[in-house]
C-alpha cells in the first residue's frame, strides 16, 4: 500500500477525494441514515469530522458519482436522482450579539439563494428560510435535504454572559423550528454541534429530531477505529509503537466500537511525536473556571456516574459537570447498564492526552506556580524513580508554603479542605501516571493508589488544624488498606500526608514501606 496526502484541517469531500488524501469510507453510515430515517441530530466533540460528514452528505445527495467511485456508497446509490441541499455552518467567525447572529443567518441565507438560484421576498429570516425551502421543492419537484453545521456555535461563544447566550439560543431555535414546518418540503435534515442541549430549550419547535449521539450503531461515524488504522493508515504506522498509539489517542466511546480522535493520529503520523495535538488547539478556560467555581474533586473527575437525563442536561444556566466533561470530549463513556427501565453510565478519560493534558491546566490554573510546576513535575519523576520520600516531602512541602497567601483568598478552589489533596494528585496525574483514586475495599476506600515502576504507593490524605496528627499512616495501617496488594509481590509503600488548614500548608508526611510476600 502506498502513502498518500494526510488530509489534516480539510473538511471538504472532493478536495480529499480528488486530491489524493487517505480517507476513511463513512458512506456506509450516511446510506444507513439516509434508509432508516429523516431528520437527524449528532453530538461530537470538535475536530472529529462533523464537518467532513456533513460535506460527504451533500455529495451524495448531489449525486456526484466520480467523486464516491471505490467506496461503499458507490454501488448501491441511486445516482440518477439528485436533491437540492441547503448548507448552514455557523463554525466561522464569533457571534457576539443577537444582531451579529442575525447577520450571520441572512448571510447564510444569501449564499444559498445564490448557490440554488432563488430570491426570498419574506422580511424575517425564518420566513425566508421557510420560502427558500418551499420554491426550491417547486421548482425541482426534488424534496429539499438541510444540513447544518455547528448549530450551537454562537450559544458556546457566550457562555460566559448568560443572558446573551440565551439571546442566541432563543434566535437559533426560531430558526430550526422552520425545519419541522416545512416537512412535506423536506427529504432529509442533519443537525450537528459539540453540546447536546435539551430539546426543550432549543429544539421545542423541532421534536422530531432523532438524536444519534448515543446510539452503539453510530459510535464510530467520526473518527477513527482500529480497523481504519490497519486498512487505510498502515503505510503511516511503520517506526511507531501501536501500544502506545492507543494509549495517547483510542477509547473515545458512544456505547459502540471506540474511535481515535482523527486530528490526533494526523498530526502524529506527519510529526511522528506524540503531543496532546488536540487537546492543544482547544482553549478549555470555560471548562477550567467552571470546574474551579464547582469545587471539583479531581480525584474523582474520571470516574463519574451519571444517567440519560444528566447526561443531557446542558442548557444556559443549567449545566451539570457530568454533561460538560463529555460532550466537550474529556470524559467518554466507559459503561453502559440498563436498571429498572433507566441506562446508567459510568463515564473515563478517554486516554493519556486528555487525562494528562486536562489535570495539568487544572494543576496551572489551581497553583499560580506558572513555570515552577513544571520543574517541580520533573523533579517529582525523578524523586519516584529513587523512592526519595524525604525528597517527595521536601518538594510539596516548598511548593505549598511558595503560594502566595492573597492567591489563596482570591481563589474559591482553595478555601475547602479537598484542593490540596486535589493538587496532590494533579501532579501525579500530569505526568501520565498510573492512578487509581478512592480505591474501595472492605475496609472503606483508600485515598489514592499509584502504580509506577513495578511498585505501588498507597496514599491517604488528612487535613489538621496546626500540627501532624499521624492520623493518615494510621488509617492506611488500621484498615488494612495495603492486603489486597499483598499478592502482586511488588513493594508496597505506605504514605499519609497531612495539610494544615490555618498554615495552608502539609506538616506531616509520614511513610513505610511493606517488605514483599
Amino acid at each position: 500500500m502506498s502513502r498518500q496526502r494526510l488530509p489534516i484541517g480539510i473538511q471538504t469531500f472532493r478536495e480529499i477525494r480528488e486530491g489524493g488524501y487517505y480517507y476513511v469510507d463513512k458512506t456506509g453510515f450516511a446510506l444507513r441514515l439516509i434508509d432508516e430515517g429523516k431528520y437527524y441530530f449528532l453530538s461530537r466533540p470538535r475536530r472529529f469530522g462533523k464537518s467532513l460528514f456533513l460535506d460527504t452528505l451533500a455529495e451524495l445527495f448531489s449525486g456526484n458519482q466520480a467523486l464516491f467511485e471505490g467506496l461503499e456508497a458507490q454501488a448501491r446509490w441511486d445516482w440518477s436522482r439528485r436533491s437540492p441541499v441547503i448548507r448552514f455552518s455557523f463554525g466561522g467567525g464569533i457571534v457576539r450579539n443577537p444582531a451579529e447572529l442575525e447577520i450571520k443567518i441572512r448571510e447564510q441565507l444569501e449564499i444559498n439563494q445564490q448557490a440554488l438560484g432563488q430570491r426570498c421576498t419574506q422580511p424575517s429570516v425564518g420566513g425566508c428560510f421557510a420560502e427558500l425551502i418551499r420554491n426550491i421543492h417547486a421548482e425541482t419537484g426534488e424534496r429539499v435535504v438541510v444540513l447544518i453545521d455547528e448549530y450551537d456555535k454562537p450559544i458556546l461563544d457566550n457562555l460566559r454572559d448568560a443572558e446573551n447566550a440565551r439571546m442566541m439560543r432563543d434566535g437559533l431555535r426560531n430558526l430550526y423550528s422552520v425545519i419541522k414546518d416545512s416537512d412535506a418540503h423536506l427529504r432529509f435534515a442533519f443537525l450537528t454541534g459539540v453540546s447536546k442541549f435539551s430539546k426543550v430549550s432549543l429544539f421545542s419547535g423541532l421534536n422530531n429530531l432523532k438524536d444519534i449521539t448515543v446510539d452503539a450503531r453510530y459510535s464510530a461515524i467520526c473518527g477513527y477505529t482500529e480497523t481504519d488504522l490497519d486498512q487505510v493508515f498502515a503505510p503511516e504506522l511503520e517506526g511507531l509503537d501501536r501500544e502506545q498509539i492507543r494509549a495517547w489517542y483510542n477509547g473515545y466511546n458512544w456505547t459502540g466500537e471506540a474511535v481515535y480522535n482523527p486530528f490526533d493520529l494526523l498530526l502524529l503520523f506527519d510529526v511522528r511525536k506524540f503531543r496532546a495535538w488536540w487537546f492543544e488547539t482547544g482553549s478549555p478556560s470555560f471548562l477550567i473556571e467552571t470546574l474551579t467555581e464547582r469545587q471539583t474533586w479531581l480525584p474523582r473527575l474520571g470516574q463519574l456516574e451519571t444517567d440519560t437525563a444528566l447526561l443531557s442536561a446542558f442548557d444556559v444556566g443549567h449545566m451539570t459537570t457530568e454533561a460538560l466533561l463529555w460532550q466537550t470530549g474529556y470524559l467518554t463513556i466507559a459503561e453502559e447498564e440498563f436498571l429498572s427501565g433507566m441506562y446508567f453510565y459510568r463515564l473515563r478519560y478517554p486516554n493519556q492526552e486528555v487525562y494528562q493534558s486536562l489535570n495539568s491546566a487544572l494543576l496551572e490554573a489551581w497553583t499560580a506556580a506558572g513555570s515552577e510546576s513544571v520543574r517541580h513535575r520533573r523533579s517529582l519523576h525523578r524523586l519516584l524513580l529513587a523512592n526519595d520520600f524525604a525528597g517527595l516531602e521536601q518538594l510539596f512541602t516548598a511548593f505549598f508554603a511558595s503560594i502566595p497567601h492573597d492567591w489563596y483568598r482570591n481563589n474559591p478552589i482553595a478555601q475547602y479542605e479537598g484542593y490540596y489533596a486535589s493538587v496532590f494528585y494533579a501532579y501525579f496525574a500530569s505526568l501520565g501516571l498510573d492512578l487509581t483514586p478512592e480505591e474501595a475495599s472492605n475496609a472503606g476506600r483508600l485515598d489514592l493508589a499509584l502504580r509506577f515502576n513495578g511498585q505501588v504507593y498507597l496514599f491517604e490524605f488528612k487535613v489538621v488544624e496546626l500540627e501532624p496528627e499521624g492520623a493518615a499512616l494510621q488509617q492506611i495501617k488500621a484498615r488494612g488498606y495495603a492486603d489486597q496488594y499483598g499478592d502482586a509481590g511488588q513493594p508496597i509503600h505506605l504514605i499519609g500526608v497531612e495539610f494544615s488548614r490555618e498554615q495552608r500548608r502539609v506538616v506531616g508526611f509520614e511513610t513505610e514501606t511493606l517488605a514483599i510476600r
